[in-house]
Order: C-alpha cells, then sequence, then structure tokens
C-alpha cells in the first residue's frame, strides 16, 4: 500500500513528536533543572534587555520632541542622528537616575528621624508600661494573689543553660555559612547588574541595526505568513508594553498627587514625602501602594497614633476609588483593555509569577486580546455565503489530493 510521499513525511513527524513528548515526560526533572540553568546564564541578559526597553521611552521621547531637526543633506542629517543617540541615551539614564534619587532623598532621611525618634521613646514607653503594670496589680490585690497562688513550674537553669549553648554555638556556624552566602550573592547581583547595564546600553545604541538583523533573519528562515504574522505579535506586543508602562507611571503621579493634596487638606504630617513614597510603591499594579500605606502609617504614628489610624481610613477610600475606577480606565485605555480584564490579568499573573506576573500578563493578556478581537471581527464580517464557499473549496481540494 503506497502512502504517498506527503503521508509519509507527516507520519514521521508524528512519530518525531510523540517521541519528543515522551522523552520529555521521562526526563521532566532533569529538564525543569536544565532550562533553570540555562535562565540563570541568561538572566543579566534578560534583566539588560528588559532596562534597554525600559530606558528606551526617555530616549524615544528625547529623541522625538528635543532633538527632531531635519536637514536637506543626507550627509549632515546621518551626522545629526549619529551625534544625537548618545546624548539622548545619556539624558534618559540622568531622567530615571534622578526619579530614584529624588524618591529616596526624600523617603530614606525620614525614616531615618523616625527610627532615632524611636529609639528614644521605646524605652520611655517601656517605663511607663511597667509603672502602669505595678498600679494596675496595686490596685487589684485580689489578681495580685490569684497569680501568686498559681502553680509554676520549676525552671531546669542547668538545662535551658546548656541549650542555650548548644543553640549559640550552631547558631555561630550557621551565621558565618549565611554571612559568606549573602557577601556571594551581593557580589554576584552587583556584577550581573552591570553586565545587565552595559548590555542594555549596546542595545540601545543600536536598536534599529539589531531589529534589522532580526527581521533578514526571520525573513531568512521563515515562509512568509510566518514571518507577516511574528513580526504583526511582535509590534503588537512593543507597544502595548510601551503602554502600559506610560499607564503606569500616569497612573501612579495621579494617585501620589491624590495623596499629597487630601492630606495637605486634612493636615496629616508628612504629606509630601508619603505621596512620593506612594506614587513609587504603586509602580507595582493594584496591590503597590499597600507597601507605601504600611511606611507612612508607621511614619504617621510616632507623631500621632489617631491620626495614623485616619490615615489608613483615607487611604483604604482613596485606594477603593483608584483601584476600581482610575486604575482600569488610565492602564486599560492604554493597552486597549476593558476593565474587568485588567483585574483578571494582575490577579492571575500575582498568582503565578508575583510581582513580575502583575507587571507582564497586563500587556500579554493586551495583545490575545487584541489577535482575538481581530479574527473575531473578520470573521464576524465574512459573508455566510462566501464562507460555506471556502469550506466547499477546502474539501474539493482535499478530495482531489486523494
Amino acid at each position: 500500500m503506497d502512502l504517498g510521499k506527503g503521508n509519509r513525511k507527516r507520519i514521521r513527524g508524528l512519530i518525531l513528536f510523540a517521541g519528543i513528548v515522551v522523552l520529555v515526560l521521562i526526563k521532566f526533572d532533569l529538564l525543569v533543572s536544565a532550562l533553570k540553568l540555562f535562565l540563570q546564564m541568561l538572566s543579566p541578559f534578560i534583566t539588560g534587555g528588559a532596562m534597554a526597553f525600559i530606558l528606551n521611552l526617555p530616549m524615544r521621547f528625547y529623541e522625538k520632541k528635543l532633538f527632531r531637526k531635519q536637514y536637506a543633506d543626507p550627509g549632515k542629517q546621518k551626522k545629526y542622528e549619529k551625534r544625537k543617540r548618545p546624548v539622548c541615551l545619556t539624558l534618559s539614564l540622568l531622567s530615571v537616575i534622578l526619579v530614584i534619587a529624588v524618591v529616596t532623598g526624600t523617603v530614606i532621611p525620614q525614616l531615618i528621624a523616625t527610627g532615632k525618634v524611636l529609639a528614644q521613646e521605646i524605652p520611655v514607653f517601656w517605663d511607663n508600661l511597667v509603672a502602669a503594670s505595678e498600679r494596675f496589680f496595686a490596685n487589684n490585690a485580689e489578681l495580685e494573689k490569684q497569680l501568686q497562688s498559681l502553680e509554676i513550674p520549676a525552671v531546669n537553669w542547668d538545662s535551658m543553660l546548656k541549650t542555650v549553648g548548644g543553640f549559640l554555638k550552631n547558631g555561630m556556624g550557621s551565621l558565618a555559612s549565611t554571612t559568606f552566602s549573602v557577601a556571594g550573592s551581593i557580589v554576584s547581583g552587583t556584577v550581573n547588574f552591570f553586565i545587565a547595564l552595559i548590555f542594555s546600553l549596546y542595545i540601545l545604541s543600536q536598536k534599529e541595526k539589531l531589529g534589522d538583523q532580526a527581521e533578514r533573519i526571520l525573513r531568512a528562515y521563515t515562509k512568509p505568513k510566518v514571518y507577516h504574522s511574528v513580526r504583526k505579535v511582535a509590534v503588537l506586543l512593543n507597544q502595548n508594553f510601551s503602554n502600559f508602562i506610560t499607564g503606569q507611571c500616569l497612573e501612579a503621579v495621579i494617585l501620589g498627587t491624590m495623596f499629597v493634596v487630601t492630606m495637605t487638606i486634612f493636615r496629616f504630617p508628612f504629606a509630601l514625602m508619603i505621596g512620593v513614597l506612594i506614587a513609587f510603591t504603586a509602580l507595582i499594579p493594584i496591590v503597590g501602594a499597600f507597601l507605601g500605606c504600611v511606611i507612612g502609617a508607621f511614619l504617621i504614628l510616632v507623631d500621632s497614633p489617631m491620626k495614623a489610624v485616619a490615615f489608613v481610613i483615607l487611604f483604604l477610600i482613596l485606594q477603593q476609588i483608584e483601584g476600581n475606577l482610575i486604575y482600569p480606565h488610565v492602564v486599560g485605555n492604554s493597552v486597549g483593555l476593558p476593565s474587568i480584564w485588567v483585574l483578571v490579568a494582575v490577579t492571575i499573573g500575582g498568582s503565578l509569577m508575583g510581582i513580575v506576573g502583575m507587571l507582564i500578563f497586563i500587556p500579554l493578556l493586551s495583545t490575545g486580546y487584541a489577535l482575538l478581537r481581530e479574527d473575531v471581527n473578520r470573521r464576524n464580517h465574512e459573508p455566510p455565503e462566501k464562507a460555506e464557499e471556502l469550506t466547499c473549496e477546502k474539501e474539493d481540494r482535499k478530495k482531489d489530493k486523494k
């Protein structure tokens, strides 16, 4: 029985695919370990790519808005384009550093000052607590007698000292091991950060050339239909991620401004500092602002416990307004995703990958939503007669091949 060349090729492909699936299932643990090692090796370059993508947003703004001069002579224009790239890249780096410096310069000194105040207040608070306890037991003599009548087991001090000594002996070894491990992690993290930074600068300095090379490779090794589909998805992903980061920054500025204004109106302390802190932490979708709330409540608690409670209530009110009204509309509109799907993306991304998942699932889901919407609209606008004709044509082709 002659199966035909096409059928034989299809059967070989199915056998190869089945063999790969069986091999993956048998050696799944080994495959996961190899994948983790591979990702660990590539982590500086993945981080560098993410840094390049973020730095490209302000750099692109500077290139389009500040340095848009056009020369009639192509040679002069080429030299101008070559000179403006390092200038715009430097301005982009300085912009990011400035934002980080403003946040740390506003928040860190206040946290240090609050820590010093707490260091002074805690001994006074402890003395007051002891004095209040003594007055309480002096006024409640019956309670003190009942406590004294309780049978408290004798403490075996020798056994306790041996246990503490053993713990300290083992703990010192663990402490030394942990110290070396932490030091190694810090050194490794610092090296990886600088590798990622240098890699991102290389990407930004020649992004057009790299993009052209990627397109040429894709066009050379794929069919035209696959090439156009991949290119379309890549352009859509780039647009959605860029719009998401822009929308997230805009939403953070809006939330920070809301806190500064309302806290100033109600005469809360540290209004500017807490507003800046909440705006910075709000870059993490939906839940990030709660980190700023904890630190803000801690700072206000030193000044006035009642104001700290009032601040938490104010935060919950503003967070409800921001989370249910502002965030889904600002970020959802920026990526073309309805509000309900923004919430779904944040929930699923946070469950699977934590903070990183929250940041990447919104633009990913937005891309899938846009592609699905386009395909559904195309199918719905297609006349039923035409769809039936296409189906009949496909069946006729299959019969002819047979």
